[in-house]
């Protein structure tokens, strides 16, 4: 039996039975994250050591017949924008190069309540900005399907270490499609939760009206139980959603006959690539046959999302990175002759080139005499989109897309076209935009073995809706078995 390829509820059974120990299934991911790291790159800090200790303390817990959570014991890593107490916590970049928190994150603390193991910090796009992981300050993450391609962004080492089985699930967070892309690229479980479900306190801010913690998973009841664990509402976040999570396994194995599907022609159409097209749309099918009412639909203002979402999260970014200038916060240049030499050259010397192309696409949205052409107006086609969105909730149960227009590019294909590269986020960014919830499961490959996604999106607070439909999916699909290429 390979440990690192059992589920999460798989493992938490054997160690209730005492079949196995949290020790041995740690031991177990740390021999397997050095025998694959190399190749994957998925962390940036590994905390073996840490984990061991925490591990052996969850095994007396047990011993001692202590009541402990159902991921009592299970190892799991996240993401390096999430603050760790005395851990480094880097954002991928050299701005955060030495940077350890004094203090955890909400879900770090909810995570070591529920006494999980973490194995360590995981590799990223600078600041979350980038769809590739190829904008890490560190080193390029690698897709475990096919080394040469990328495992998608910015979650990217969130989502190639579970495909990887170098941690059992992980966090990642996303503010335009960084959790569910990845997934889809790396043929993971992925969501998105409502904006507000989810605390961002110890998250490092992108785009603060955006940005949304979310777990990867290997398989829909893992999501689950995942999100048992880090969802409910926290007085220090005040876009904290105040309101009741029950179980959200509760609802897995009901079935979906009756339930209304909407298919919206805008995620079909031009640019899609045409064996994503063909796997989704089969996923339609399979809805049918259990039971499902599938209509298509339209949806007018998706085109205009992906330029709303870059002015929005860009003007966001511009002001929330304004905090990095090198004396307060961050990276600080040795060399300069003044107060504003020093602001220069450690904001020169600190970020990367993506991240200073947003900040200043957003400063110049915000700046005098453009903010009502640009960051006024996208705000407004926003509230559009979110309208939108709420009209289709109306009538339909769930929403079904394509997770990205193509399957996981090569390697440096697109980073002389930030254009191209933005438009990888085209079937995930109205999601952000409106605030609703959204998960994306594997539903295929393509003809080079490259997994394929399929993105269920419901209504505000309405998760339980979209993990009973994706369960049922999961439950029924047939998939090719294909060996990873590492």
């Amino acid at each position: 039996m390979e440990l690192t390829k059992l589920t999460a509820h798989e493992i938490s059974q054997m160690l209730i039975n005492k079949e196995l120990s949290s020790e041995e299934i740690t031991k177990a991911y740390i021999d397997r994250i050095t025998k694959v790291e190399d190749k994957i790159n998925a962390y940036i800090t590994i905390t073996a050591d840490e984990a061991i200790k925490k591990a052996k303390i969850v095994d007396e817990k047990r011993m001692k017949g202590e009541k402990l959570h159902t991921l009592a014991g299970i190892p799991i890593a996240v993401k390096d924008n999430m603050c760790t107490e005395g851990i480094k916590t880097t954002c991928a970049s050299k701005m955060l190069e030495d940077f350890v928190p004094p203090y955890n994150a909400t879900v770090i603390d909810k995570l070591n309540e529920a006494d999980t193991v973490i194995l360590g910090k995981l590799n990223m796009d600078e600041f979350a900005m980038g769809s590739s992981n190829e904008n890490s300050y560190f080193h390029k993450t690698m897709n475990p399907y096919d080394i040469t391609r990328v495992p998608g962004g910015s979650s990217g080492g969130s989502a190639a270490a579970v495909a990887a089985h170098e941690a059992v699930f992980t966090l990642g967070s996303d503010t335009g499609g960084s959790i569910r892309q990845p997934a889809h690229y790396c043929g993971v479980v992925g969501m998105k939760p409502t904006y507000g479900t989810v605390s961002r306190y110890g998250l490092i801010a992108f785009a603060s009206s955006l940005d949304q913690i979310g777990p990867i998973t290997k398989d829909v009841r893992d999501m689950a139980l995942a999100l048992n664990v880090i969802t409910g509402y926290d007085k220090m976040d005040s876009s904290s959603a105040n309101i009741d999570y029950s179980d959200f396994t509760k609802e897995l194995g009901q079935d979906v006959k009756g339930m209304k599907v909407a298919l919206p022609k805008e995620y079909f159409s031009e640019g899609i690539q045409q064996e994503v097209k063909d796997k989704v749309l089969a996923v339609a099918k399979e809805l049918e046959n259990m039971g499902a009412i599938v209509e298509e639909v339209s949806m007018n203002m998706t085109d205009l999302a992906l330029p709303a979402y870059y002015l929005i999260s860009s003007a966001e970014a511009s002001s929330n990175l304004a905090r990095f200038d090198g004396i307060k916060y961050g990276h600080r240049a040795s060399s300069y002759n003044n107060l504003v030499e020093l602001y220069k050259q450690s904001r020169d010397e600190g970020f990367g080139k993506e991240v200073k192309r947003r900040i200043m696409l957003g400063t110049y949205a915000l700046s005098s005499g453009y903010y009502d052409a640009y960051y006024k107006k996208a705000q407004q086609v926003r509230t559009l989109i979110n309208n939108e969105f709420n009209k289709i909730f109306e009538s339909y149960d769930i929403i079904l897309t394509p997770t990205g227009p193509t399957t996981a590019f090569k390697i440096g294909e697109k980073n002389n076209n930030p254009i191209e590269m933005y438009m990888n986020d085209i079937c995930t960014v109205p999601i952000n935009i409106a605030g609703v919830p959204a998960l994306s499961i594997n539903c295929g490959f393509d003809n080079n073995n490259m997994p394929i996604g399929v993105q269920f999106i419901s209504k505000a607070f309405n998760e339980k809706t979209i993990l009973k439909v994706a369960y049922a999916y999961e439950q029924n699909r047939s998939l090719p078995s294909i060996k990873l290429n590492i």
